[in-house]
């Protein structure tokens, strides 16, 4: 399989350009000045701004043609979700999806620069909470939506917009749209604006290569306890809960999970193989070819960038233990969160950690219970991708990959939906700051998701590739 990959990769890795038509000057004024409406919202958890927010975007696409019956803001607590339907001729096969959440992470106004909930324009970058995660995706998607319908595009399928409301946290709203509105969201896949995208060299700022996200690990945190009758800490004895849970923990730090690997990990190791020097680069490259390489993996596992792609992993990451300080314990607690390689069930991995730690420690998982999946590589899809890539960066490595963290892409896949990360943004790593302090994107990045966003949904609307045809 890998050498149908590498193949697929070789006639991907072409310095061809697409065409696309100039985006009109109107959509990019109104992508701009959407973005920034968006910012102003703190959608945090808690500020019941994410319906306010949908209410907004929804305001927007029924004046530019939506019908009223196409747009359904589902309320979900103190937040919601938005799905708002593109009808097409059926002619297709079943709708595309376009993912993005309205929700962001808290910003403190007090420790920015700048007022994080205010759209900054400043040295060729867009300053605010959400820019990057993602409502810049979301502005460049509704426009690019109100776009083709002004054009008169008829896609060949339906196209359906699907906004959540709590990626950031519990993500509930995702799983009541594919629990409960199963009939709105069904689909033959989903594109996902919170997953992949493009790098950029931090010194030079040239695009390297773009990053098609296929499969998410999934995300599972389990409590270890140990339990004792305690006693007065003048009295010790042999069997004492922090100790027992220390032993525990020490012997869940010398476990590894079984080495594992897909399509999407073995094409993205064999492509960062080839760019590495060193031993680092031959294993990886060794790995890419034969992840039966026992040496080659053990190499990969000392590396906290490529651990996570090669198997699950499971780490101490809070403790707490006793009463008082002239008490023995009565109790230990540690949580241990686990990220989990595409295909394993949950169970199966709290099963394997009470093996590890022993019949003294009780295991119990605390977090929502998912399990992910990885999508297939589909052709037509990693054609669409090149094409819209090379809309704005002519000549640059798609790579298919599997991403550590997860996303409500990985729930849509649980779901019998194949999801695709294929963000619009380009971004170098010393610029990224999602979640963090002055989140920022540039602004030539956003501007180049109206040209992303077009070429892909026409390409794989009217089933067809290169160019789109007005």
């Amino acid at each position: 399989m890998i050498r149908i990959i590498v193949a697929l990769l070789a006639t991907l890795w072409v310095d061809v350009a697409v065409c696309a038509p100039p985006v009109p000057a109107a959509s990019q004024q109104e992508a701009r000045e959407l973005l920034a409406e968006l910012v102003a919202f703190d959608t945090s958890a808690g500020k019941g701004q994410v319906p306010a927010m949908a209410a907004l975007l929804a305001e927007r696409l029924a004046a530019a043609g939506f019908e009223g019956e196409d747009i359904q803001i589902l309320p979900f607590g103190d937040t919601a979700s938005l799905v708002v339907r593109y009808r097409g001729d059926g002619s297709g096969g079943k709708p595309i999806l376009l993912l993005a959440h309205m929700d962001v992470v808290p910003a403190n106004p007090q420790d920015w620069s700048r007022d994080p909930f205010t759209l900054v324009e400043e040295d060729g970058y867009f300053f605010g909470r959400g820019t990057e995660d993602i409502k810049g995706e979301i502005a460049t998607i509704v426009t690019t939506f109100i776009r083709l319908k002004r054009e008169g595009f008829v896609p060949t399928r339906d196209l359906v917009i699907v906004f959540t409301g709590d990626e950031e946290t519990d993500q509930a709203t995702t799983r009541d749209l594919i629990e409960n509105h199963r009939e709105l969201i069904d689909a033959e896949f989903a594109l996902n604006g919170d997953g992949g995208g493009g790098i950029l060299d931090d010194d030079t700022g040239e695009a390297r290569l773009y990053y098609l996200q296929g499969a998410e690990k999934s995300y599972a945190s389990f409590e270890l306890s140990t339990r004792n009758p305690g006693g007065h800490s003048s009295e010790p004895r042999v069997e004492n809960a922090i100790y027992e849970l220390a032993d525990a923990l020490k012997a869940l730090q010398a476990f590894q999970f079984p080495v594992m690997s897909n399509e999407w990990t073995r094409a993205s190791l064999a492509a960062a193989g080839a760019a590495t020097p060193g031993e680092l680069g031959t294993a990886l490259t060794r790995f890419a070819a034969n992840p039966d390489d026992v040496a080659a993996a053990n190499i990969l596992a000392a590396e906290p960038a490529y651990v996570g792609r090669t198997r699950t992993t499971c780490v101490a990451t809070m403790l707490a233990a006793g009463h008082a300080e002239n008490a023995l314990p009565q109790r230990a607690t540690a949580t241990v969160n686990c990220r989990i390689f595409p295909g394993t069930a949950t169970a199966a991995v709290g099963e394997t950690l009470r093996e590890v730690v022993g019949d003294k420690v009780e295991v119990k998982l605390v977090s929502a219970e998912f399990d992910s999946v990885a999508s297939p590589l589909r052709p037509d899809v990693l054609s669409a991708v090149e094409d819209a890539v090379r809309a704005n960066h002519p000549g640059i490595q798609v790579v298919p990959d599997q991403a550590s963290y997860y996303t409500d892409g990985s729930f849509f896949r649980g779901g019998g939906i194949p999801t695709y990360g294929t963000s619009s943004l380009f971004v170098r790593n010393r610029d990224s700051f999602a979640h963090g302090l002055n989140e920022r994107i540039s602004v030539e990045a956003f501007q180049g998701g109206l040209n992303h966003w077009y070429v892909l949904i026409r390409n794989l609307a009217t089933g067809s590739s290169g160019a789109p045809t007005l």
